[in-house]
């Protein structure tokens, strides 16, 4: 027999095993675009182009969409008989979807051979329960190298995956076995060991990737190492949980694809973009240079993992409200990023003992409850992180929040406006090339330091002026020192408004804290200044300089418990009426002598 699906339409019972020579697979007849009643199959077409066939769809038209086809086999094994993968070659020339679809294959073991060049993914195992996917190689394909959907009991060893525009490993929706369990899990449905993933956009992918044991494999030169979501709608298993990761070695993960997309490469039909000498189309919106990412998972575990090289982050981890999954019910919307461990990891330092820090280890958004880390993760955002205690899921501190911090939480969906298919990549936002002033970070400090600048400096030319207060008391010296006290806190705001602007530019979390206190001795001080002659605005001012105190002890030195918003939150609301009422404060007025010479002017006359 000289074609794959050839042998596979002979298998005719379990246990059966094809032996593949060495060669090159092009199956040439399943190419053939489909004709009849195939070609007129009554089924939803998908974002992407593709129509949505049912599994009795598959069977009535197995070529559709796949070049190879296991449909209903069990217990086959297919394996390639050369030294390596690379001597057995199943090739789709980017006319089918997938090269290989096992749907319903029970047991199915594959062996030893290389899948490649499709419009969606190399291999795809779906609602299998039970396989194997050993010594196999997957690349240059418009989304994943491996697919394996709503499955049990599988395992991948030893594989290899590079040249995708989305995940080179897939285990999506994956048996969601332990949902309503904490971190004492009896078993996995799918474990991922000794594989290395690399040149894809994300070297592992796993939406609603439910039960998962990833250790001891290699992420690395993607744009990220790997993620988990709770994203994508109609995925059954949301939310995203109980993946767990350990032994891996994740480095280097810097690849910006994006170019392709803006220089139109990826418009091109798939043949003609040039996979082959390193193209990567990427499929989805994410932070290059990232090492793992968690978007809206729970108890997911990460540890004894090595993370070096990235130059963003080692570790992001945010909140993903249930209305992007498309459920509605509104207990519902804060249910992740909840209960992430992450323990006993080495940062920044290779195999051999050299130095290669990530930008920053840790990146949270601050949303969610009983997630920590480890008490030496180097560099983060915020500054401070609860940490792990010895027994899961124990913190040593903690905090259970709603929402993410604001300038976080407007970064994350301004940057979720990415389209592959329309070429859309969102202006502001760092992962598609925004930098220093042109992102939505410094330009959100810019905006607001502009106004309280302007605001700062009115209350000081109106004090200097000495026409701030109601009913002035206490003589020339408490003036003069009214006058100080604004002029000092007019400085140290003013230092405090740049500085902050800057860390905005440049991503530094500590100088957002350092720039809260500056920005918080200003409001005391003003406070002081006026509560004297305006003592309602006066004490007001007070208030809100104390919470910019307190949102900047949240973020340098201990995360406050117990609260369902963060400082950041508080302060900013109250910041925003707090300028309204400064506005009527500094109103001119006309004083009561002009007011009286006004009046006996119009008696006069």
């Amino acid at each position: 027999m000289r074609h794959l699906q050839e042998a596979v339409d002979r298998v005719d019972r379990p246990g059966m095993t094809i032996a593949i020579l060495p060669g090159l697979y092009r199956e040439e007849p399943s190419q053939p675009a489909p004709t009849g009643a195939c070609a007129r199959l009554p089924a939803r077409w998908s974002d992407w182009g593709y129509q949505i066939l049912s599994y009795d769809q598959q069977v009535q038209c197995p070529h559709n969409q796949n070049l190879v086809a296991i449909l209903g086999k069990r217990d086959l094994q297919i394996e390639g008989t050369g030294s390596g993968p690379l001597d057995v070659v199943i090739d789709a020339e980017y006319r089918k979807l997938n090269a290989v679809r096992a749907d319903r294959a029970d047991g199915v073991y594959f062996r030893n051979l290389t899948a490649q060049r499709t419009t969606f993914n190399s291999l795809y195992v779906l609602e299998t329960d039970g396989f194997v996917i050993d010594r196999v190689l997957t690349r240059w394909n418009d989304e994943y190298g491996f697919l394996t959907f709503a499955s049990d009991h599988g395992l991948y060893t030893d594989c290899e995956a590079y040249g995708n525009g989305d995940g080179g490993l897939y285990p999506g929706s994956a048996s969601n076995l332990n949902e309503g369990r904490g971190h004492d899990v009896p078993r996995y449905a799918i474990e991922i060991r000794r594989c290395k993933s690399h040149d894809n956009a994300l070297g592992y992918s796993g939406t609603a990737g439910d039960s998962v044991w990833v250790h001891d494999n290699e992420f690395y030169d993607n744009m990220v190492g790997a993620t988990m979501d709770s994203l994508w709608p109609s995925h059954p298993g949301l939310p995203q949980n109980h993946a767990k990761f350990e032994n891996n070695q994740i480095y280097d993960n810097n690849r910006d694809y994006y170019h392709h997309t803006r220089d139109g490469t990826c418009a091109k039909p798939p043949a003609e973009r040039g996979y082959e000498r390193g193209v990567v189309c990427s499929q989805v919106g994410v932070p290059p240079g990232t090492g793992v990412i968690v978007a809206g998972g729970n108890y997911n575990v990460f540890r004894n993992n090595r993370v070096w090289g990235h130059r963003r982050a080692g570790f992001q981890l945010f909140g993903v409200p249930a209305f992007i999954r498309g459920e509605e019910d509104l207990a519902k919307q804060a249910d992740t990023s909840d209960f992430n461990r992450h323990e006993d990891n080495v940062f920044g330092v290779s195999p051999t003992g050299e130095r290669r820090p990530n930008g920053l280890d840790v990146w949270w958004d601050g949303q969610g409850t009983g997630n920590c880390w480890q008490a030496d993760a180097g560099a983060s955002s915020p500054v401070v992180l609860p940490v792990c205690a010895q027994a899961a899921p124990e913190l040593t501190g903690g905090t259970r929040r709603l929402l993410a911090e604001p300038v976080k939480l407007v970064k994350l969906y301004l940057c979720a406006d990415f389209s592959a298919a329309e070429a859309r990549l969102p202006a502001g936002c760092d992962w598609f090339g925004a930098s220093g002033m042109g992102t939505v970070e410094a330009q959100l400090a810019l905006g607001g330091s502009v106004v309280l600048g302007l605001v700062a400096g009115l209350f000081w030319w109106r004090g200097r002026r000495g026409d701030l207060e109601k009913s002035p008391g206490g003589g020339p010296a408490a003036v003069r020192r009214r006058q100080r006290l604004i002029l000092a806190g007019t400085v140290a705001g003013g230092l405090g408004l740049v500085l902050d602007v800057v860390a905005a530019a440049v991503g530094t979390a500590a100088q957002t804290g350092v720039a809260l206190l500056l920005m918080g001795a200003w409001w005391w001080c003003l406070g002081a200044a006026l509560v004297a002659g305006r003592p309602v605005f006066g004490w007001f001012t007070v208030v809100v300089g104390v919470l910019a105190c307190v949102d900047a002890f949240d973020r340098l030195v201990y995360l406050i418990p117990f609260v369902p918003l963060g400082p950041g939150w508080v302060r900013g609301l109250l910041t925003g009426f707090w300028v309204l009422c400064a506005v009527v404060v500094l109103a001119p007025r006309r004083s009561r002598a002009v007011a009286e010479r006004s009046a006996e002017a119009e008696v006069a006359t």
